[in-house]
């Protein structure tokens, strides 16, 4: 009876959206590297009150998953697919994929089908995504290429035409101009589309490195976090066991585990200040503390900004009375950075740190605070590394306010709940190509109730990192490591491996692993 009911609430839901003169307007936010802790909501320190809002008045998903890197993360998100399945991220014995890789002809983007229904599609941020951003359904783009320097605009494209440095406004900012960009769109909408519903793709790099933010809101976060990462960590915790974020113990820090990829002459170059492992903060040299205090300290900034930015469209919405029928979803495409590196114009150990002549990166210390309660970092596919938040605001088709939600889903999700929303149903081919079964479920039956979204199993692979979930279990290893086995019911700290106990379990599950990666390669090889 309760699935009746739920699938009543959902057809309704569906029927509301779906008249052609009332379709919603969709505002996808996704932000880079930020941890699943960071946000006010989801247990952090930071101030993200606009954010936070958003979560009161709408939907906090506690088992959302990313891919665990950018790029897969963003084909997944725009097509519904496992990034594997559109050649967006390696797959054994398959040639053509990972981050250079091109989408067969049968997966266009989200924004192909909406924009056949009527919708205007807007870009703003980060792309890496394949192709031009036009050619992909968008009206207009602004696209930051430049990851070096979040004080400079060299490297970006309006509508895929290099942006002249002579255009650049004073106080150049890569977030606020993000935003600015996303506002401008949204006005001229309203002016000249007013009648046509529209999907807006916000992409922030925010707080990928280099860690870049205004010395004023760096200030404000400088003493914070000199407590250190072992205290931030427990405080995070106890917050999220407060408001039932989670149903875990704290995992415990992986004092031998340090950056994804060695870079010992970046180390150098940082100097003193700089450390690639967690160890406990008591052991550390007032220099390194201060050195990691003050780079969570921008990091934290460049989060209070974004938040500061989002709240300036949420005010663009209202005033062109679009916000009640807009489904906001904000995520983040990987978990908290651990990587340490200097690229581009280097560092100046002389320069403020935080400062456009500075390179820094957060590292595996406050990268393990970031991604509070869980193991790991971005590329891993342990819990740090795939754990996002998912906020759903949507006044108009969310009855509930402030509610969690603790069905596991993942950002293949997001294309089949976009477009059940939007009444579009997709076309048997594409391109004279034969359009496969997508692997996401709509997420309009959880927008209603508390359902857990009927799905066979979630699947991950990136760089060698392996794992399956299948209903509470979780099958994991790291890159040329032994398989793992967890009760995430009870454990997405992955701190009992469980596969001792369990050796049918691992068997079934690594095979459900295994028949994936053969169902995928026989997709792809023609």
């Amino acid at each position: 009876m309760k699935k009746i009911s739920t699938l009543l609430i959902s057809l309704v839901l569906f029927h509301v959206a779906a008249k052609a003169q009332d379709k919603p307007n969709f505002l996808l936010i996704l932000m880079d590297d930020m941890g699943y802790s960071d946000l006010g909501c989801y247990g952090g320190e930071i101030e993200t009150p606009n954010l936070d809002g958003l979560a009161s008045n709408g939907l906090r998903f506690t088992q959302f998953y990313n891919t665990g890197r950018c790029w897969p993360t963003r084909a997944s998100i725009l097509t519904g697919y496992y990034a594997q399945q559109v050649k967006r991220d390696s797959l054994p014995g398959v040639k053509g994929g990972g981050g250079r890789g091109v989408r067969p002809g049968w997966a266009p983007l989200v924004t192909e089908y909406l924009k056949k229904d009527g919708y205007q599609n807007y870009h703003s941020g980060k792309w890496h995504i394949d192709g031009k951003v036009l050619e992909n359904g968008f009206e207009e783009s602004w696209r930051v290429n430049n990851q070096g320097n979040f004080f400079s605009s060299k490297g970006n494209l309006v509508n895929d035409i290099p942006f002249k440095p002579n255009q650049e406004p004073e106080n150049y900012y890569s977030t606020t101009a993000t935003a600015n960009h996303a506002v401008k769109c949204l006005r001229e909408h309203a002016e000249d589309h007013g009648d046509k519903p529209f999907f807006h793709y916000l992409a922030f790099i925010a707080p990928h490195f280099p860690l870049h933010a205004p010395q004023d809101v760096i200030q404000k976060y400088q003493k914070r976090y000199l407590a250190g990462w072992d205290k931030i960590r427990e405080q995070r915790f106890a917050r999220q066991k407060k408001i039932g974020l989670i149903n875990t113990t704290l995992s415990k820090l992986e004092l031998d585990v340090g950056p994804p990829y060695a870079f010992p002459d970046a180390i150098k170059k940082l100097g003193p200040g700089e450390i690639d492992r967690p160890i406990p903060w008591n052991q550390l040299t007032q220099e390194q503390k201060k050195f990691q205090a003050t780079k969570m300290a921008i990091h934290a900034a460049m989060i209070d900004i974004v938040d500061q930015e989002i709240g300036r469209v949420i005010k663009q919405l209202k005033e062109m009375k679009a916000f009640e029928n807009t489904l906001i979803l904000f995520a983040s495409d990987n978990g908290a950075s651990a990587e340490i590196m200097i690229r581009s114009g280097g560092h100046d150990p002389k320069a403020p740190l935080g400062s456009a002549k500075s390179y820094l990166c957060l590292g595996p210390g406050f990268s393990s605070a970031g991604n509070t309660p869980f193991r790991r970092h971005k590329t891993w596919v342990h819990e740090g590394g795939i754990s996002t938040p998912l906020i759903a605001h949507w006044p108009k088709g969310i009855q509930a306010k402030g509610k969690l939600r603790n069905t596991p889903s993942h950002v293949i999700d997001i294309v089949p709940t976009i477009l059940e929303m939007a009444g579009v149903q997709k076309p048997p081919s594409w391109k004279n190509q034969k359009i496969p079964t997508a692997p996401g479920k709509s997420l309009l039956p959880a927008f209603s109730s508390g359902t857990h979204l009927s799905r066979d199993h979630l699947w991950w692979l990136h760089e060698g990192h392996r794992a399956v979930r299948q209903g509470d279990f979780k099958l994991v290893s790291a890159k040329n490591q032994t398989w793992e086995l967890y009760d995430l019911k009870t454990d997405r700290a992955e701190s009992k491996n469980l596969v001792e106990q369990k050796p049918e379990l691992k068997l079934q599950l690594e095979t459900i692993w295994n028949d994936q990666v053969e169902e995928f390669k026989a997709l792809l090889i023609k």
